[in-house]
């Protein structure tokens, strides 16, 4: 029953293709990114959960001070 709807469907093979590219897009920018990232940033948000809320950032204010 569902080969009969979906052959009755102009262009519906299409829709496979464009699914599978766009996939395959995704993890591939994914791969792109993680190449590409800034290691020493990673490192510091890697970090956050375990700081409690303290920052051990000085900020440009405190320096003044």
């Amino acid at each position: 029953m569902y080969k009969n709807v979906l052959t009755g469907i102009p262009g519906i093979e299409v829709y496979p293709i464009v699914a599978l590219l766009l996939f395959f897009g995704f993890f591939i920018g994914l791969i792109v990114w993680y190449v590409r990232v800034d290691r020493r940033r990673m490192d510091e948000v890697a970090q956050l959960p375990l700081h409690d809320g303290e920052r051990t950032v000085v900020s440009t204010h405190q320096q003044q001070s």
